[in-house]
């Protein structure tokens, strides 16, 4: 069965990238946040969105930086 990308919210996404070895680094221009991983120094902004869902083109574009398919990002739950 082929995963399809949804939209998520900003604690989904984080938590992954938790899993991933990422952390929160500083928060950057207006809702946006930096998380960095130690291992390789990646920065990946994210949107910081209170209630409002984080578009499912915006989780994509997380995804390719930073660097595991769409499958394995969303099974990371």
């Amino acid at each position: 069965m082929v995963q399809r990308l949804r939209g998520m919210m900003y604690r989904e996404v984080t938590s992954r990238l938790e899993r991933l070895g990422f952390h929160f680094y500083r928060q950057g221009k207006g809702s946006h946040e930096l998380w960095v991983r130690d291992s390789d120094g990646k920065a990946i902004p994210v949107p910081h969105y209170r209630s409002k869902e984080i578009r499912k083109g915006t989780v994509a574009r997380i995804i390719k930086e930073v660097g595991v398919s769409v499958k394995e990002f969303t099974e990371l739950e």
